[in-house]
């Protein structure tokens, strides 16, 4: 059996016990590397600037999108971008997602950072989701246009048109009518009205109207002036008087006439029951040549008329304005 001397103990212990020593010291220095060398993951943001978009029939739809990452490790960062729908369009932080032609709901958009040198590899995330819709263009109004009725009798219905030009969307035409004065009698709800004008004389009426089932209000009005009425006026009556008082009351009615030189003069004679047969052409005869021949008023203007008996025989007077319905004995 193999025993170790007493001399090799002495020169094996002490070299024994420096390895010892230098194993623990290199144990000791790989720890506090593993302590120092602490790796910091990169971050990253990612920002669409709009969260909804619409595309419609090829509508070109882009959205921008930015990331904000870093490193603290300072190393390159490398960017990978995924989407569910549409392209993305460049590289790097900022890009664009073309979402033309995308159907319409949610998609998303994916973003991978990566860091890397040598054994060191860390990655950061981040997605952001975009809705597409396809809203239909909200329609305008078309040009809307009343064509007025003219010209215009008091009394007599009047119908009033409407006339529709341009304009966008498929919108049902709803004709709303309102009128100021008088009464729609016909066509309420369609492209034209007729509207009872009784009672409107000297009057004004507007019709008014809106179109509706569009963003914004589409309208139009339309006035016509109904006229006075032109009436006649009875300016004097009296029995049988002297020829002188007569010729004074005809040179009144002649200065009155003179007020509208188109007026019209009517002189009715109502004989009495027991004048006799001609009288009342006697005397209109005599009203005419004194009119005509002394106050030089023209024959054309002065129409004559005979009316019923009475129980005395009277005059009357009339001055009619031109148009005006004539007074009926």
């Amino acid at each position: 059996m193999f025993r170790f001397q007493p001399h090799f103990n002495r020169l094996f212990l002490p070299l024994a016990l420096v390895g010892l020593h230098l194993f623990a010291a290199e144990v000791m220095a790989q720890d506090d590397a593993k302590e120092t060398l602490v790796y910091s993951p990169p971050t990253v943001n990612l920002a669409a600037d709009q969260t909804m978009i619409d595309a419609c029939n090829g509508d070109t739809a882009l959205v921008h999108l930015t990331a904000k990452a870093t490193s603290p490790s300072n190393n390159s960062i490398r960017y990978r971008w995924t989407v569910n729908g549409g392209r993305i369009e460049g590289d790097g932080s900022a890009v664009t997602w073309n979402l033309t032609g995308a159907q319409p709901g949610q998609h998303k958009a994916s973003l991978v950072i990566n860091t890397g040198n040598g054994d060191e590899f860390c990655e950061a995330f981040a997605n952001t989701i975009v809705a597409v819709r396809c809203a239909l263009p909200k329609p305008t109004c078309p040009n809307v246009s009343i064509v007025c009725p003219e010209p215009v009798t008091t009394g007599q219905p009047v119908t009033f048109t409407s006339a529709l030009t341009g304009g966008t969307g498929n919108v049902p035409r709803i004709y709303n009518w309102t009128v100021s004065a008088g009464r729609i009698i016909e066509g309420q709800g369609t492209n034209s009205i007729t509207v009872d004008t009784n009672g409107l004389e000297g009057q004004t009426l507007t019709a008014g109207l809106a179109m509706s089932g569009y963003e914004e209000v589409c309208s139009a009005s339309c006035s016509i002036q109904f006229p006075i009425p032109l009436t006649c006026r009875r300016f004097d009556e009296f029995p049988e008087i002297s020829r002188n008082d007569e010729k004074a009351r005809l040179d009144n009615f002649a200065i009155e006439l003179q007020n509208d030189p188109t007026s019209i003069a009517y002189v009715i004679i109502y004989p009495g029951l027991r004048d006799r047969s001609g009288v009342a052409q006697t005397r209109s005869t005599g009203i005419v040549d004194y009119m005509v021949n002394s106050r030089r008023f023209e024959a054309r203007r002065m129409v004559t008329l005979v009316g019923p008996a009475r129980e005395q025989s009277k005059a009357q007077l009339w001055a009619c304005p031109q148009g005006a319905q004539p007074p009926k004995p």
